[in-house]
């Protein structure tokens, strides 16, 4: 693959086309986002959220910055976590998705701040956050290097990123998440988002994505340090946690 192509899925397209295609996806899906994840992962998905935020150990008073937050699971989890002292920015590059986040916290009463921005190219300063979390996003990022170097810059030093993704599966049960992924999958997004074609994408961008030792290569060679992972249900998805020192 030359400078100029990547990964879309399982295709080869050329750089500059990838975000434009990742952000159809996500327009396509953004209102039934949610449920799906909940018929996807049998409500699992909740479970390893609240894991990703109770590895953040919060205090009141922190700041956090949730990258790729979409509709905002994550956000109001962090939200609770720091308190009226603290600080939570919501931001995500897809307006479709980024707007159902920002409803929903408004029907809470949640005035949380919600910034559209590329996760490569943060408009934060240097050393501001505490925390920095990535949940489900960082496989759709198309210099996934450059995105974790800004993860880092805008950490304080002693500060924490942490990085929820969908993962390399134990061995034994690959066959049959094969078989969920490409047949049972594009199905059900068929039948409840009216996108076959999405899920599909979803699908074949996790088995693209790097697994949890490369991964955590490549959190190392962007400056953190106690780069570390959990794997959860069997490396479906693991939870990597790095620190700035």
């Amino acid at each position: 693959m030359s400078e100029k192509t990547t990964h879309f899925g399982f295709q080869t397209v050329d750089e500059h086309e990838k975000a434009q295609r990742v952000a159809e996806v996500f327009h396509s899906v953004a209102n039934r986002y949610d449920l799906m994840n909940d018929l996807m992962s049998a409500g699992l998905h909740r479970l390893w959220k609240r894991f990703m935020v109770e590895q953040a150990l919060l205090r009141p008073g922190m700041r956090c910055l949730d990258i790729a937050g979409g509709t905002g699971d994550i956000a109001r989890l962090l939200a609770d976590g720091v308190g009226p002292t603290g600080e939570v920015w919501l931001t995500d590059i897809n307006g479709s998705m980024l707007s159902v986040g920002r409803d929903r916290m408004l029907d809470e009463g949640r005035l949380l701040p919600c910034v559209q921005c590329d996760a490569e190219r943060l408009p934060f300063p240097a050393d501001y956050f505490d925390r920095v979390t990535v949940a489900f996003g960082l496989r759709n990022m198309t210099h996934k290097e450059r995105a974790l170097a800004e993860m880092h810059r805008v950490l304080r030093p002693g500060g924490k990123l942490l990085i929820l993704e969908f993962s390399r599966v134990a061995r034994p049960l690959a066959p049959l998440y094969d078989l969920y992924s490409f047949q049972v999958l594009p199905r059900m997004g068929e039948l409840v988002a009216k996108d076959a074609a999405s899920y599909r994408y979803l699908a074949e961008s996790i088995r693209m994505h790097p697994d949890q030792e490369t991964l955590k290569g490549m959190i190392e060679q962007a400056g953190f340090h106690r780069v570390d992972y959990h794997n959860l249900t069997f490396g479906v998805v693991a939870l990597h946690t790095g620190y700035k020192l």
